[in-house]
């Protein structure tokens, strides 16, 4: 089953998602940073028969708007939180990457009852970072390797180029290639580049830096997806994660901080493992 394409109208912006309405079972599945709804589309598919499967483009991303300002947690829980709204979910199930691994971990502690369990893919930065990092922090953007792709190009030519020798695009499937062509533009100066907007990345650089992503005990249900070559992969940054779910699995799996995109197969079958075992 194809996935729809839907908009909520809120007050503030238009947030887009991806949809698979064919399941009861609420599962809602949160990109990071960068990324956009589609990177989900092998696992959404994989899963259609049996949930009810909703991919939002976050704020700043895809086709969903794009503030100059606001990129703080508490407003992307809050169109998290109207889009079940709008759904009619009291609670659902969470996948979340990266980024949004952290804002998984703060939404859990904030409204509980929201989410009945959480998946973390390879997240990053649990915790408040002290200021000297953060000051010194904006300045390492340009260095990381997945936001290159975000331009300006010249051409779209250049822009798959750079995009091929990327970690997230690599073996370049039709899946890879299609999550490529729906996150870049022409800009209105002819340019090429990522839907994703600098506004966003920089605002969501300085939350993720500010804001502690645990500060007490959670009982929730959680599953640690390990990627063999994620970001994750020294005991010290997997500790936190111990110390504050109570109820934590962690899973390794083949792949990098992308495995949704260089190994769907195991990461489909580790998800939907987990899932099954708390509808």
């Amino acid at each position: 089953m194809m996935p729809v394409r839907q908009t909520l109208s809120k007050p503030d912006i238009q947030l887009s998602y991806l949809e698979w309405n064919q399941g009861q079972e609420p599962l809602l599945l949160l990109h990071g940073l960068g990324d956009h709804a589609l990177v989900w589309s092998s696992l959404g598919d994989y899963l259609a028969a049996d949930y009810h499967i909703v991919a939002p483009d976050m704020r700043g991303h895809g086709e969903s708007t794009k503030p100059e300002r606001d990129y703080t947690f508490e407003s992307a829980i809050a169109d998290l939180e109207a889009l079940m709204d709008h759904l009619g979910w009291t609670s659902a199930q969470i996948v979340s990457h990266s980024w949004t691994g952290k804002l998984a971990a703060i939404w859990a502690r904030q409204n509980r009852k929201r989410l009945r369990s959480i998946i973390l893919v390879d997240p990053i930065f649990i915790w408040k970072m002290p200021s000297l990092l953060r000051l010194t922090f904006p300045m390492l953007y340009r260095f990381l390797p997945f936001l290159k792709s975000m331009g300006p190009f010249t051409s779209h030519e250049e822009a798959e180029q750079q995009a091929r020798q990327l970690k997230q695009y690599q073996g370049w499937s039709s899946l890879q290639e299609q999550v490529f062509q729906a996150g870049i533009e022409q800009k209105p100066d002819g340019s090429w580049g990522s839907k994703f907007t600098i506004a966003a990345r920089d605002e969501i650089f300085e939350a993720v830096m500010q804001v502690p992503g645990f500060t007490i005990p959670l009982d929730i249900q959680a599953l640690f997806i390990q990627p063999e070559q994620g970001l994750n992969r020294q005991d010290w940054q997997i500790q936190p994660y111990k110390t504050y779910l109570k109820k934590l699995r962690i899973c390794q799996v083949p792949g990098n901080h992308w495995p949704f995109l260089t190994q769907p197969e195991t990461f489909n079958q580790t998800v939907a493992a987990f899932l099954a075992e708390h509808r």
